[in-house]
């Protein structure tokens, strides 16, 4: 089955003068329309775009966009017109969010957060209306604690940085939690902290658990023998540093450290940890 406004993988399945043909499993075929398409072979296997171009026909592309159908995405407007405004949203031709679609005027230059919809007539098209398409309560079961998630940063609040979990529902990373620098719209991967009696989401960027004690003691044996068994880094070593060191929280850092001092693998300085 072909999927219009997805990525697709597709065989190619006929070469002639009017270009190259994909299909999918039950040969449903559409054109490949790069400008400048690569040597292919028949049943080669090909990563593409699926869309529907002014005409209604459809058309692939190996060049990938930011975002697909069903997705939110922080995107640039790159111009108005009486048709609506146009979106940079990685392929050549630009991403229309049409006049109905917009709930407050967008400027040129500036970007703004998109969910993409397959209008009426099969093409992609963007909306700004995405509150009605992001819930603050989860469905109970959805998740667990410890998932991971897709994440897309939203902005900052009193408490911490929202965050779109899922393309579906809104989450929060605490100030006191994040070592790294976030910028809005940026995708990264997180991890469910808790989920909360109101059914609301905490996040984290971490993985959550002893599963990443284990996986991080290991890393830190590991650090310890490329440097000759010494590091400048202990348990009142800042968060920061940690971070930049491991990508992990202090505290994640310090029950990693706190297990192998445990198993009499290392010794925990004032400012540094050492192999035994």
């Amino acid at each position: 089955m072909i999927n219009i406004g997805k990525i697709n993988t597709l065989t190619v399945s006929k070469q002639d003068s009017s270009g190259i043909y994909l299909s999918d499993d039950s040969g449903k075929q559409v054109l490949l329309v790069d400008k400048k398409p690569k040597k292919y072979e028949l049943e080669d296997s090909l990563e593409v775009f699926v869309f529907a171009d002014n005409d209604g026909h459809l058309a692939a592309t190996t060049q990938l966009p930011f975002a697909q159908v069903g997705e939110i995405a922080y995107l640039k407007v790159v111009s108005v017109n009486y048709y609506g405004a146009f979106l940079d949203w990685g392929l050549t031709k630009n991403l229309l969010v049409p006049y109905s679609e917009q709930h407050h005027e967008l400027d040129v230059d500036d970007s703004y957060f998109f969910k993409l919809f397959l209008d009426e007539k099969g093409r992609v098209a963007a909306t700004t209306k995405i509150a009605q398409f992001i819930a603050d309560e989860i469905e109970e079961s959805e998740f667990i604690v410890g998932q991971k998630v897709d994440l897309l940063i939203a902005e900052q609040t009193n408490l911490g940085i929202k965050a779109i979990v899922n393309n579906t529902y809104w989450g929060l990373l605490y100030e006191n939690e994040v070592f790294q620098t976030l910028r809005k719209g940026q995708r990264i991967a997180g991890y469910i902290k808790t989920i909360r009696d109101d059914l609301r989401l905490d996040l984290v960027l971490h993985e959550v658990g002893y599963g990443k004690v284990t996986t991080l003691t290991d890393t830190i044996l590991q650090s310890l023998r490329d440097n000759g068994g010494t590091l400048a880094v202990s348990d009142k070593s800042n968060p920061e540093t940690i971070y930049a060191l491991f990508g992990v929280s202090k505290k994640v850092f310090k029950q990693a450290i706190g297990a192998l001092y445990k198993q009499k693998q290392i010794e925990i300085e004032k400012t540094t940890i050492r192999l035994i």
